[in-house]
Parts: structure tokens; sequence; C-alpha cells
């Protein structure tokens, strides 16, 4: 059969991760979580090996992150938690925004107040839920098998997409609960995996003007500034 010719997707997510500044210090949070649930050894903890292998692409030093996941493994390591808020930003554009900290006060203060100076304000938990469904995202290089015959081994472990970005790797999406199970298949085939993480995507996308979309854009490279934020999504289509 003729190859499948494929959609050409941004990957957000990761270019988003490149280009801020504090990607470091974000892949070091991520670090640090993974060790706390489940100790320092890669072989035996997935998410530290997703973490080490965004590490790897966004060229951060290994002795960086050598250093993370000591200090994540010493008893008196700061206690960092996931915490997520809702929000609405101007013209009621749908916000989830995913921090890890280790001082809730501090964050949810300074989250309010990036809000509250660019027209938005902090949902009430729970609020926005409905309109996003959480998903991995895997980004590989571009294999040199079959994608026809590859597609359909990974439809068998939660392929729910499947894209070509915009610089010719693949894009693989799958449910939350296939993100395990998909990141272990692309492990045991050596599929070369440059970041993977899980997402939340909109379910029903909204239309926005030009203006709008970009006001919303520099709200969330405002949010994405704090050291405590790691990622903040939008339902704008």
């Amino acid at each position: 059969p003729m190859g499948r010719i494929f959609e050409k997707r941004k990957d957000r997510m990761f270019a988003r991760w490149a280009k801020n500044a504090k990607a470091f210090t974000k892949i070091g949070r991520e670090i640090a979580i993974a060790v706390k649930a489940s100790g320092p050894d890669p072989a035996t903890n997935p998410r530290l090996r997703m973490a080490m292998a965004n590490a790897k692409t966004f060229n951060m030093p290994k002795d960086r992150v050598e250093n993370a996941i000591r200090k994540a493994s010493e008893k008196d390591s700061e206690g960092l938690s996931e915490v997520t808020y809702e929000a609405y930003g101007p013209h009621g554009v749908a916000l989830f925004i995913e921090t890890t900290t280790n001082n809730t006060t501090r964050t949810v203060a300074n989250v309010r107040s990036i809000l509250t100076k660019r027209g938005g304000n902090l949902a009430t938990t729970g609020a926005l839920d409905f309109l996003f469904t959480r998903r991995g995202v895997f980004k590989i290089a571009h294999p040199t098998v079959d994608i026809d015959e590859l597609e359909l081994e990974m439809i068998d472990h939660g392929l729910e997409e499947l894209f070509e970005s915009d610089d010719g790797d693949l894009l693989l999406y799958t449910s939350f609960s296939s993100f395990g199970d998909m990141q272990k298949f692309l492990e045991g085939k050596h599929l070369e995996v440059k970041s993977a993480g899980l997402e939340r995507a909109a379910l029903n996308p909204t239309e926005v003007s030009e203006a709008v979309h970009s006001e919303i854009l520099e709200l969330i490279e405002a949010l994405e500034d704090d050291d405590d934020v790691q990622s903040v999504y939008h339902n704008m289509g």
C-alpha cells in the first residue's frame, strides 16, 4: 500500500518548552517529582526515564540532571507538590495551569496576581475539567521501518492519533491511561523518543480573533515565566 501522508501538526507543547528560559528549572522539578514518586533508579522509574529523555533533548547538562536526582533522593529535600489551577483569561478563554511548588501560598498569590493584571481570574477547582481531556504525547524520530505496520502495532498500545511534526518527527497521541503502555512499547522497539509528556487538550476549541489569540498567548507566557508554573493549556482553536 502507498505510504500514509500525515497531516502536519505543530508540536506546541515541546516548542514552548524549548523557548522557555526556565526549561531546565521545569525539567529539574519534573525529575524531582518523579524521584519522589518512584525512586532514583531510571530502570524502575518510567516517569524519571521520560524526564531524563526530555532533559537530553533540551541539552540540559548531565551533571545538572544527576544533581537534581541526587537532591530529590536526600532525606531532607524540599517537599514539592503538584497543584493545578483553573482560570479564565480575558474574553472567557479557559486556562489550565499546572504548577510544581514547595510553597502553595506563594504560587497561588503569584498566579492570581499575573491573571488579575491581565484581565483574568481564578475559577473554582473542577469548574473547567469538562472542557479538557488529558492525553499523552510523544515525539519520536522518524522511524526507518514501515509506518503503516508500526501504526497498527501502536494502536494496540493506545495510539489515538499520529501526525508528522513540522520538523519531520512523528507526534503520537494516546489516552491518559495508555501513556505508560505506549512508553514501554516505544522503548521495547528502540524507537528514539525525543520528548514525551502529558498534556491537556481542549475538547471543543473555541475560535477567537487574532487579537484575542495574541493577548492570551502573552498571558500564558507571563504565567510560564513563573518558576512554579510547569505548563499552561488553553481552549482556543
